[in-house]
């Protein structure tokens, strides 16, 4: 595994409340090239106060790449988005929705609020793995990304 290009391993926030997800998410990025550290969240409040660290977050790293359900509790994955693009703090850390959500409406409205990508899950292992690897690969290796 290699180190982000500032010699660190990359922050990713998974916001994901299903816990079948979680665990496929964390092989998929084990299998991956970047060295990463993953932290999770099960729903949208906890996403925000994490990205704002606030609360039990106050200490958390900012993320490099947030990876973004949109069917969770409390708060939905596009009201965090909103919120986050509104935020002048926030609104520069690459959002990827990945999600189960086929609709249109979804789409739109994701692509709407600034999400830099959206992204179906696929229901097998390896399909799964091979989203997030080249998720990983694109958001963290090839592109440029602002300075914190």
């Amino acid at each position: 595994m290699t180190e982000s290009s500032e010699g660190r391993p990359v922050e990713i926030l998974l916001a994901e409340d299903n816990p079948g997800d979680v665990k496929l998410t964390e092989k998929a990025l084990e299998k991956g090239k970047v060295l990463n550290n993953l932290h999770v969240v099960n729903d949208g409040v906890e996403a925000l106060s994490f990205l704002r660290q606030e609360g039990e977050y106050d200490d958390a790293p900012r993320p490099d790449l947030l990876l973004l359900d949109l069917n969770m509790p409390r708060k939905g994955g596009q009201e965090v988005l909103e919120e986050m693009k509104d935020d002048e703090s926030l609104r520069r850390i690459p959002v990827v929705v990945l999600t189960s959500s086929e609709a249109e409406e979804d789409i739109i409205e994701s692509y709407d609020l600034h999400a830099n990508a959206y992204l179906t899950k696929p229901v097998d292992f390896d399909g799964f793995v091979d989203i997030v690897s080249s998720v990983e690969e694109f958001f963290l290796t090839v592109v440029k990304r602002p300075p914190k």
